[in-house]
């Protein structure tokens, strides 16, 4: 059984930071690509950054790029997400999720979710 279970949120003042992190267990981890989504009440999840199975390639969506790093542990089958100089906007639940090979933007193309993890920026 595929397990993706994410750590790390909580509460943070604006300009802070936070590492999420997410465990995978039940998966060949080094075949699937990662990604990190997030939904903030009352709005569509959208994406925040992906990571090809490598950790060769990333991606990032505008509104987090120079303040967001994502990376992996493939021996430890874990994905991560450092976000620095948090922002009130940045507040939403987190989720990793996984797709086999190629990475994504598109939440709908990933095989596997997490449960989520809340962050929230106060200003």
């Amino acid at each position: 059984q595929v397990q993706l279970v994410e750590s790390g949120g909580g509460l943070v003042q604006a300009g802070g930071s936070l590492r999420l992190s997410c465990a995978a267990s039940g998966l060949t981890f080094s075949t699937y690509a990662m990604g990190w989504f997030r939904q903030a009440p009352g709005k569509e999840r959208e994406f925040v950054a992906a990571i090809s199975w490598n950790g060769a390639t990333t991606y990032y969506t505008d509104f987090v790029k120079g303040r967001v790093t994502i990376s992996r542990d493939n021996a430890k089958m874990e994905v991560y997400l450092q976000m620095n100089d948090l922002k009130p906007e940045d507040t939403a639940v987190y989720y990793c999720a996984a797709k086999a090979f190629r990475t994504s933007r598109r939440g709908d193309e990933y095989n596997y979710w997490g449960q989520g993890t809340q962050v929230a920026v106060s200003s």
